[in-house]
């Protein structure tokens, strides 16, 4: 981590696979280092490590993404940097308030989030316990950089996403009908009626916003007056921020069937339908078959 957020202090905003050359160039590895690729071979190493040091860093608030595909230090970074630390890891990016919180908040319910160094006892837990958790945690850095993609896209654009996560999840009956829920709009959001089924047996309101900031129980009280008026029982709100307790209580508390999606949950979505991702490997698990080795 320390050699990458030097490069982006030195140079400035750059793409993840730049600042891998110069933090290989800085470390001084040989052209075959450099060239070492995963063994999916699917991404140089030095470039896949790079890119988890910022990912890192970033939860901490000492990287930040100010464009697609690119990174750069932020100021805390470069505080950081002056104060001259002979290594930046995981236990000093716990002193950062802003990284407990946000690795709590991407950690799935039931684990404990990875805030330390290695423990002594990880080789003893089970393969398939830490494939999980590995899975989990790519998982988790994934729907992160979906979250940043969502932040730059265009309203009309983002409009797309959401009807190609609508139709991907059963929604809209046909791709051409789930389209047409889509109209320009002055928000950057989309407003429209969905079928539930493909046979038109019953619609869903739908209202997304491509907001930073956090949706207050007004625009929900806005959204279930929208149901009214179309005289409509269900609806979903799709946010790329996220809401405040009063506005999940008022969403809890109305006769309508009002369904609040968050940047982190929409993102979660569409890692789970293929919407925006691609799979770069797959692993298959084997085991015994025991019925082969009994005998008949």
């Amino acid at each position: 981590m320390l050699p990458v957020l030097s490069v982006l202090a030195e140079h400035g905003s750059m793409k993840t696979s730049t600042c891998a050359d110069r933090v290989a160039d800085q470390l001084g590895l040989s052209e075959e280092d450099k060239a070492e690729m995963l063994p999916s071979g699917s991404q140089r190493l030095v470039v896949n490590r790079t890119g988890w040091a910022a990912w890192y860093m970033k939860q901490a608030g000492l990287v930040d993404r100010p464009s697609r595909g690119m990174i750069c230090a932020t100021d805390d970074g470069k505080d950081l940097l002056a104060k001259k630390p002979a290594v930046i890891n995981n236990k000093l990016l716990q002193t950062y308030p802003l990284f407990v919180e946000r690795m709590k908040k991407q950690t799935p319910k039931g684990g404990a989030a990875d805030l330390g160094e290695q423990k002594p006892e990880e080789h003893d837990r089970p393969p398939d316990e830490r494939i999980e958790e590995a899975f989990s945690e790519l998982n988790t850095s994934l729907a992160s950089e979906l979250q940043d993609q969502m932040a730059q896209m265009d309203s009309f654009r983002f409009e797309q996403l959401v009807v190609d996560l609508l139709f991907a999840m059963g929604y809209g009956g046909s791709r051409e009908e789930a389209a047409k829920i889509t109209k320009k709009s002055n928000d950057e959001g989309i407003d429209g009626v969905i079928n539930e089924d493909r046979l038109g047996l019953d619609v869903i309101y739908v209202q997304a916003k491509r907001w930073q900031n956090t949706v207050g129980r007004r625009e929900i009280q806005s959204f279930v007056g929208a149901l009214a008026s179309q005289q409509a029982n269900k609806g979903v709100f799709i946010s790329t921020s996220d809401f405040a307790q009063t506005a999940l209580d008022y969403a809890k508390s109305v006769q309508q069937k009002v369904i609040l999606i968050d940047g982190p949950r929409l993102a979660e979505l569409m890692i789970e339908h293929n919407i925006g991702v691609t799979t770069t490997r797959t692993i298959s698990l084997k085991r015994i078959d025991s019925d082969y080795f009994e005998e008949t």
